[in-house]
């Protein structure tokens, strides 16, 4: 019997046949956005379809090599056919399971740029240290993946380190990718002023929101509170003796945002603007994942900030994501921004956990 999931199929097939004779109609290459459009749709829809017809195949290529294994005449034959059902039916398995991903609904943030905020938490001076190097593995990271970072606002704390980073990562499905790395991060080390090479236990936390676009939701100028000061961060003279810096204050909630990694105080405001709204909608997007998260069993992709996700233990060398199990002996690696296979493992558990909660996965 067939899956669920499998029903859509049929439907995925039609409307790709529907594209396809529209984008050959000569009509269409008068009105250049449907083409876009069309073309986009087509585009995104053809790995599904080119799965769903692979599985027909192996499945049509199956049943004839069963069918051979059963009635063949002479033993060789049969042992043959046998083996070729065995090669088919591992085929299968892994075409369903591919198309059974291309399947899910997309999400339509994946691609939006990634805001980042890293705070210190408990542990002091360790801690801003530590928050410095989050800093710095998710920039190392965005350079191995060729993206841009612009930094928002920077607090910096003593000893080199941070009590706040905030930055804009942006470049393909730069969201998507980084999306599961919000919550509290734990360093165990033992720190440069310990006398006596005690391991220390710090943390700190990591905010990873969809940047906001203006049709997300809507600010009413007298719902904010702009306050203009001088920066106090590094930047020169220009930026340290004029009123650049920006704290805008979103009246509602008391939510707070500040700039001055500027020299212009209207740059500080527009990139401000931007950070409260992306906290906004992201609040208002955790709301509703944790709503749906009531119905399932795991919470990879919730987004709370308040449970410790992952552990940096300098004396083992190891990483371990707490959230889905998963230890690798690469710490030094890790940190200089080789986040692949931790960042991939939580996007298949991501997946997992979706189809098992999606009505259509049973």
């Amino acid at each position: 019997m067939a899956m669920k999931w499998e029903q859509r199929i049929p439907e995925l097939l039609r409307r790709y046949d529907t594209l396809t004779a529209r984008l050959s109609d000569p009509a269409i290459f008068g009105d250049g956005n449907a083409l876009r459009d069309l073309g986009r749709e087509h585009a995104e829809l053809t790995p599904a379809v080119e799965a769903a017809r692979l599985l027909e195949k192996v499945r049509l290529q199956l049943g004839e090599a069963r069918e051979l294994a059963k009635s063949g005449e002479e033993a060789d034959l049969r042992e043959l056919a046998q083996a070729e059902a065995e090669d088919l039916a591992a085929q299968e398995t892994e075409v369903a399971e591919r198309l059974r991903r291309l399947l899910l609904p997309k999400d339509p943030l994946a691609d939006r740029a990634a805001v980042v905020e890293v705070r210190a938490g408990t542990g002091g001076d360790e801690a801003g240290l530590f928050a410095g190097d989050l800093f710095r593995m998710y920039t190392r990271y965005a350079e191995r993946k060729r993206w841009s970072v612009e930094l928002v606002n920077v607090s910096e704390g003593e000893m080199g380190g941070y009590k706040e980073v905030v930055f804009v990562v942006r470049g393909k499905d730069a969201y998507g990718e980084l999306r599961n790395e919000s919550g509290v991060h734990r360093v165990q080390r033992v720190p440069t002023t310990e006398s006596q090479g005690r391991i220390h236990t710090s943390a700190a936390t990591v905010a990873v929101l969809p940047e906001a676009e203006e049709v997300d939701l809507e600010i009413r100028d007298e719902d904010l509170r702009i306050d203009v000061y001088r920066s106090s961060g590094p930047g020169g003279q220009s930026v340290n003796t004029t009123d650049s810096a920006v704290r805008v204050t979103y009246i509602p909630t008391g939510v707070v945002v500040t700039c001055q990694d500027e020299k212009s105080q209207l740059k500080n405001k527009v990139k401000a603007l931007k950070v409260l709204r992306s906290r906004l909608l992201d609040a208002r997007l955790a709301a509703q994942e944790a709503e749906r998260a009531r119905e399932r069993k795991t919470q990879v992709g919730t987004g709370d900030r308040s449970a410790k996700i992952r552990t940096y233990n300098f004396p083992q060398g190891r990483v371990t994501d707490h959230r889905i199990g998963l230890t690798l002996y690469r710490l030094h690696d890790i940190l200089d921004g080789d986040l692949d296979e931790l960042i991939q493992a939580l996007k298949l558990a991501r997946e997992a956990e979706h189809l098992e909660a999606s009505p259509s996965a049973a």
